[in-house]
C-alpha cells in the first residue's frame, strides 16, 4: 500500500498499472491513472490496520487513509484488497470508509512530527 501511495504521490502510473491486479485493468486504465493523479495534490498516508502478509495466504487486506488537497484537506479511507502472485502484491480493489476525525493533539498525518493542530489543523 505505501509502495502505491508514493507512486500516486510521485505521479507514477505505470507502477500504479503494474500493481493493479491484471483481470480489474481497463483497456484506458493507464489514462484514467493519468488523469487521476494529475488532478490531486496528496499530502501524507496513514495505515490504520493491516493482515497482509501476517499469514502464508496469497491474500490480504490495507485500511488506511490518504490525505490530498482538495476544497481543503480532504481524505480517502478506504479497506482495500491486495492479492499476491508470484511473490508479488497487487491492488484487486476496496471499499470506501467514512472520514476518520483527528483529533487537534494527534500527531499530524503529513509525518512533519508538530501536532495536527500545529500543522494543518
Amino acid at each position: 500500500m505505501r509502495s502505491r501511495y508514493c507512486a500516486f504521490y510521485l505521479r507514477d502510473s505505470q507502477y500504479l498499472l503494474d500493481t493493479l491486479y491484471p483481470a480489474k485493468r481497463q483497456p484506458n486504465e493507464k489514462a484514467l491513472l493519468d488523469k487521476s493523479i494529475n488532478d490531486t495534490e496528496w499530502l501524507g498516508l496513514k495505515i490504520v490496520d493491516t493482515d497482509a502478509g501476517k499469514s502464508k495466504d496469497s491474500e490480504g487486506k490495507v485500511e488506511f487513509v490518504a490525505f490530498y488537497q482538495g476544497d481543503g484537506i480532504e481524505q480517502l479511507h478506504e479497506r482495500s484488497n491486495f492479492k499476491k502472485e508470484n511473490d508479488r502484491w497487487f491492488y484487486v480493489d476496496g471499499i470506501h470508509l467514512p472520514p476518520i476525525k483527528i483529533g487537534r493533539n494527534d500527531g499530524c498525518f503529513c509525518g512533519s512530527g508538530k501536532k495536527f493542530k500545529k500543522c494543518h489543523g
